[in-house]
């Protein structure tokens, strides 16, 4: 596997520019001559599809959803990130890209980083053209507010359903393409197999959902935008559809797959109540501006929070982290949580929790401001829990929440095989070990409307590209693939439902590959793991038939390969001896419990190739250079 990252050489702040100037263009009265195909309808996906529409390229669109707004994007609530400096308090375009690379604890190429960081300023005025309704200032300038690893105040927002709200920008970009023709959507339609013809990806191998009719759509490239992993784990504030199936079936055909240990526990979700939940909520980050984090000082003290006195209050976050205090990056205040409750000073019935309390910030401003800022997720604390957070501190617990991991991707987010374009969370490329918070959405949209259309363009315009009929080998190999699979699934009728293999592995994986890892605990999983999936392959019982709409089904399948994804997680966590970012490893830490690098030995990329079912896949790495922030001790203090 050749790992050619193809990262552009001259000024860091040029590199971009440069790049796009040296790619061969595509002439506008051929763009129709090519077909592209785009998974997913998230802000990557719909962007990018958006986006190629426009430029004239016959677009195709898949999702698995009924509407592409119902893409998991919907659900990002605190914000988008942009070095527009609009609150004049010393933000800049090297300052976002010293953040996001010092956040990801310096596993990430700078050269992505720092293009990201340029474009986030183009993104607020793409965003503000298509009439999303970011919150503003009395005067009407747009609104600034802070999120965790930052100083300053550079994200945009609105209320708390900024996702929502781009992606209706984005949805609607993209569905006046569909009515212009150059965009055809596939809804309720999910991608099961990548068809690589001649070492290129030419297509992809579908079910329809409704009908469960297995089709073959061939193209010139594939553009996969369907998200991250985080379900693995079974409760994750993810949509419960969220899953790992296209970039899995992509990496078994020949695509690297990125730092797959790289997971994001979110530090601000509604903690867990009992076995009845398949999921979890998250409360957004951008409460922690004026929200403070404690528990009590006394392990075991179970008194009502109003009835704690200040005294007795441990503010930890503040007192451990002056500078950044409520602020700190996710994987820091994540296992700052963890730390107190497992001190046996964690709140509610289960001491899985920590307060995130309002009060000051109510005092100080007035309820009225705090209901304009976070109302809606005021209201929607309340009716899951039942408690009026205006009068009740919230109940906090990390969870996982995002997966800094995917696809391997070059500087043009191509993967390992030519062809396949890789957006937004399904690649690993802008974040290394840790997400800053309102960072996603700025990936997701600089890679759909900024990126993508330029390097597509350059690989089309560079590639000698036959036709291909369904009749190709590859074709019915793929399509014979993807039904040997769903009559598999469908013969085994054993007495296991999908969603308990799915919780057992979730709870292996929450243990061993969660918060903290060990050698120890990863080996016991990597023992387990595939125990639970040679039991599930022989005693899964998959209700129904492929004729039908049948979401056993589709569970049955994501789970199959979350089952094999899962002890690839685990292998890349034991091989990564060092703690960074999201992967603490409990025998790399400082003497106050913090993260320790090894930039000698692991300042790179892990990137595995498969090498067949029952072989243990290829570590290739990419190593990581700094010429503009040399790596330093990662302190938020």
């Amino acid at each position: 596997m050749e790992l050619n990252a193809r990262l552009p050489s001259g000024p860091i702040e040029q590199r971009w520019d440069r790049c796009r100037f040296e790619m061969k263009l595509v002439a506008p009265a051929n763009r129709r001559k090519y077909t592209i195909l785009v998974v997913g309808t998230g802000l990557a996906g719909a962007s990018a599809s958006a986006s190629l529409g426009e430029l004239g390229y016959n677009v195709r669109t898949f999702c698995f959803q009924d509407s592409p707004r119902r893409a998991h994007s919907i659900a990002a609530q605190g914000g988008i990130n942009a070095a527009k400096n609009y609150q004049n308090d010393g933000d800049s375009v090297f300052r976002l890209f010293y953040d996001t690379l010092k956040g990801g604890d310096f596993r990430a190429r700078e050269s992505n980083v720092y293009r990201l960081a340029q474009i986030s300023l183009n993104i607020i005025d793409q965003c503000v053209a298509q009439g999303v309704p970011f919150a503003r200032e009395y005067g009407g300038t747009l609104a600034n507010r802070s999120f965790g690893g930052a100083l300053v105040s550079r994200t945009f927002y609105a209320r708390g359903q900024t996702g929502q709200q781009l992606l209706l920008g984005a949805y609607q970009a993209m569905m006046r393409q569909v009515a212009a023709g150059r965009v055809t959507l596939f809804p309720r339609t999910e991608m099961l197999d990548l068809i690589v013809v001649d070492g290129r990806a030419r297509g992809i191998v579908t079910r329809n959902l409704v009908t469960g009719e297995i089709t073959a759509h061939l193209g010139d490239a594939v553009v996969l935008a369907s998200g991250g992993y985080g379900n693995v784990f079974y409760l994750a504030t993810y949509a419960k559809g969220s899953n790992c199936t296209a970039i899995w079936r992509s990496y078994k055909r020949g695509a690297g797959f990125a730092n797959p240990c790289f997971t994001q526990i979110h530090p601000t979700c509604i903690p867990v109540t009992g076995d009845y939940q398949s999921k979890l909520t998250l409360m957004s980050e951008s409460l922690r501006n004026d929200g403070r984090i404690w528990v009590p000082k006394k392990p075991g003290d179970k008194r009502p929070p109003n009835e704690i006195p200040e005294e007795e209050r441990d503010y930890y976050l503040e007192r451990m982290y002056p500078s950044y205090g409520n602020l700190a990056p996710r994987d820091i205040a994540s296992r700052a949580a963890k730390r107190v409750c497992d001190e046996g000073r964690g709140v509610g019935e289960t001491g899985l929790g920590v307060y995130l309390d309002f009060s000051d910030a109510i005092r100080r401003l007035g309820r009225k401001v705090i209901e304009e800022r976070y109302g809606n997720l005021f209201e929607m604390y309340q009716r899951i829990t039942g408690e009026d957070p205006y009068t009740v501190p919230m109940r906090i617990y990390p969870a996982t929440h995002y997966t800094m991991g995917g696809l391997w991707v070059d500087y043009h987010l191509m993967s390992t095989i030519p062809g396949l374009f890789v957006a937004g969370e399904a690649n690993f490329s802008d974040h290394g070990a840790n997400r800053l918070g309102a960072s996603a959405l700025m990936q997701g949209l600089a890679d759909g409307y900024f990126i993508i259309p330029y390097t597509v363009g350059d690989y089309l315009a560079g590639t000698k590209l036959d036709k291909v009929s369904e009749d190709h080998p590859a074709c019915r190999e793929a399509i014979d693939n993807v039904r040997c699979i769903t009559k598999r699934l469908l013969s085994i009728k054993g007495k296991r439902t999908v969603d308990s293999f799915h919780r057992e592995l979730g709870r292996i994986l929450w243990e061993y590959c969660g918060m903290s890892r060990n050698a120890t605990g990863l080996k016991t999983a990597l023992a387990r793991i595939p125990e639970l999936r040679e039991e599930f392959w022989r005693n899964v019982n998959v209700l129904g038939t492929n004729e039908e709409f049948n979401q056993c089904l589709e569970k049955a399948g994501r789970v199959a390969d979350f089952l094999e994804l899962a002890e690839l997680m685990c292998l890349d966590a034991l091989e990564r001896n060092e703690s960074c970012g999201g992967h603490f490893r409990e025998e790399y830490q400082t003497p106050d419990g913090e993260a320790l690098r090894d930039d000698a030995n692991y300042a790179h990329v892990a990137v595995w190739e498969y090498q067949g079912e029952g072989r243990r896949p290829l570590r290739h790495t990419e190593p990581l250079t700094f010429e503009y922030v040399l790596p330093t001790v990662r302190s938020y203090k």
